[in-house]
C-alpha cells in the first residue's frame, strides 16, 4: 500500500507545537487547519491537468487547468472537521461529506452514528480526513462504507496528522490500494488505544471539551 510521510519542515514545526500540552484550543484549531492545507497540497499532486488557451492582458497563451474527477472531502466526525477548512482554501469547489463514528471505550471497535455524503460520490476522488490513525478501526470502517456507496479504494486517500504502526497495518491489510498520507508515524498504542507519544484526544483539544 502507498504510504507517504510528509516531513516538510513547516509541517514538522507546526506538528511539534500541536503536540505540546500547553497549546490551547484556538492555536490547536489553527495549526490543524494549516497542517491539513499543507498535506492536501501534496496529496493532490497527482490531479490530472489539461492545457487550455487563455488571454492575458498582453496576449493569448497556453495554460494548465485541473481536469478529471472532482474532489470530495470526507471528515470523520468530530475531529476530522478541524481539517476541512484548510483544504477548502485550496479546493473551494470540493464537496464535503460526513461520517460520524465513535470508538467504543471497552471494545475499541467503531460505532457509526451519522452519515451524509455527496450524491455523486463515485465520480469523485475522495480524501478521508481524521487527525489520528490509531487502532485503524474507524479508518477501515469509513473506507468500507464509502466502497459500499460506489467508490473505489484506489480513488480514496486517507489523510491523518499522526499514525500508529498498528493502525497503518490494519488499514493496509484491509485496503492495499488506498494511499495513506501522514505527518508522522508514532511509536505505538497504549492499552486504551491512544497513540504514544501522540497529542492527546484531538477532538477534545480542537473543541475544548473533555
Amino acid at each position: 500500500m502507498p504510504l507517504t510521510v510528509l516531513n516538510h519542515p513547516l509541517i514538522q514545526h507546526k506538528l511539534s507545537i500541536l503536540r505540546d500540552k500547553n497549546t490551547g484550543s484556538k492555536d490547536f484549531r489553527e495549526l490543524v487547519e494549516e497542517i491539513a492545507m499543507l498535506m492536501a497540497y501534496e496529496a493532490t499532486r497527482s490531479i490530472t491537468v489539461e492545457e487550455v488557451e487563455i488571454e492575458t492582458p498582453l496576449q493569448k497563451t497556453k495554460a494548465k487547468v485541473i481536469l478529471g474527477k472532482k474532489i470530495g472531502l470526507i471528515p470523520i466526525l468530530r475531529a476530522g472537521l478541524g481539517m476541512v477548512d484548510g483544504i477548502l482554501h485550496l479546493v473551494p469547489t470540493a464537496r464535503v461529506g460526513h461520517i460520524g463514528i465513535y470508538r467504543d471505550h471497552v471494545t475499541l471497535e467503531p460505532v457509526e452514528y451519522y452519515c451524509k455524503l455527496p450524491e455523486d460520490l463515485s465520480d469523485r476522488d475522495l480524501l478521508i480526513l481524521d487527525p489520528m490513525l490509531a487502532t485503524g478501526g474507524s479508518a477501515v470502517f469509513a473506507v468500507e462504507y464509502l466502497v459500499k456507496q460506489g467508490s473505489k479504494p484506489e480513488n480514496i486517500k486517507y489523510l491523518c496528522l499522526l499514525a500508529s504502526p498498528e493502525g497503518i497495518k490494519k488499514l493496509q491489510d484491509a485496503y492495499p490500494q488506498l494511499h495513506i498520507f501522514t505527518a508522522a508515524i508514532d511509536e505505538k498504542l497504549n492499552d486504551k488505544g491512544y497513540i504514544l507519544p501522540g497529542l492527546g484526544d484531538a477532538g477534545d483539544r480542537l473543541f475544548g471539551t473533555k
